[in-house]
């Protein structure tokens, strides 16, 4: 199976999907589509105010009020009692967007003790899709090109935290992104799995950073809705012509470095992974 280029197929009817870092960025603006070609859309998001925000947007597009539900991936038992949310509420979820990330300037450790990065972008997913694993129709993840900073040690999570720089660590973040998916794929036969790269997009991160946020201001970097073409494009196309377990950019498949395509690594993430957040047994 291989990847078409082209205009977005959108041969479904109407779905249920659940958007996580909903509340803005590319999140928000791929809710805010997909409650316009009318699907159900569950918004995922950290801060309030921002949520109800996204959610007015979502409502103006559609002319429907979606679903919202308020977790901080920094703390696993928000996306525990978010999962049992959701599973109450909804008996399929046709599509989960794991999308929620942040890039962290400073170390960080959670309540949980993981490095912030590794958990908000990765552990966090990791958990609230095994944990809806039964519901889940088709993933979509959203990853990175900066992946190629990443230096990933399943034995050690923590690892950034020794000689902390941000774009490291995010970028083992996004390297993880990358072999969940894939490795999501081959264990699960029944839940057509996907990871991009949006693009440089102009976002909220960094913004406790007045260089960066000032950079994010001024510099030619995508918009929200360009950041989001690509998600669209996988949430909406015939999965048969898509590859399981991929990596894209401007909807091409796309191969990612070795690092992160490695299906041994891939499989020791996956169990370091579950260790981490109590699935190992």
């Amino acid at each position: 199976m291989t990847a078409v280029n082209g205009a977005v197929e959108d041969l479904t009817g109407r779905r249920l999907v659940v958007v996580t870092g909903a509340s803005s960025g590319i999140g928000r603006a791929a809710a805010v589509d997909l409650a316009r070609r009318g699907d159900q859309v569950v918004l995922v998001g950290r801060d309030p105010a921002r949520l109800q925000a996204a959610g007015s947007q979502v409502r103006d597009a559609s002319g429907l009020a979606p679903e919202l539900f308020r977790a901080d991936f920094a703390v696993l038992d928000d996306v525990r009692r978010l999962a049992e949310k959701l599973r109450a509420a909804y008996d399929r979820i046709d599509v989960l967007v794991n999308n929620a990330g942040a890039i962290v300037l400073q170390p960080v450790t959670t309540v949980d003790g993981f490095e912030l990065s590794i958990q908000a972008n990765h552990l966090a997913p990791f958990l609230l899709t095994n944990l809806l694993r039964d519901r889940i129709g088709r993933m979509v993840v959203t990853a990175s090109g900066a992946h190629r900073s990443g230096a990933l040690d399943p034995g050690d999570l923590n690892l950034p935290l020794r000689r902390y720089r941000a774009l490291t660590a995010y970028g083992t973040s996004k390297q993880a992104n990358i072999l969940f998916t894939a490795e999501a794929a081959r264990r699960w036969s029944d839940v057509y799995a996907h990871c991009f790269h949006p693009g440089v997009v102009r976002t909220r991160f960094g913004n406790e950073s007045r260089l960066v946020a000032a950079g994010m201001r001024l510099l030619p970097f995508r918009s929200p809705e360009k950041g989001a073409e690509t998600l669209l494009w996988l949430v909406n196309s015939d999965p048969a012509r898509l590859r399981n377990g991929a990596y894209y950019y401007n909807r091409r498949l796309r191969r990612p470095l070795r690092k992160a395509a490695d299906p041994q690594l891939a499989d020791r993430l996956w169990a370091a992974s579950a260790k981490a957040v109590g699935l190992d047994g």
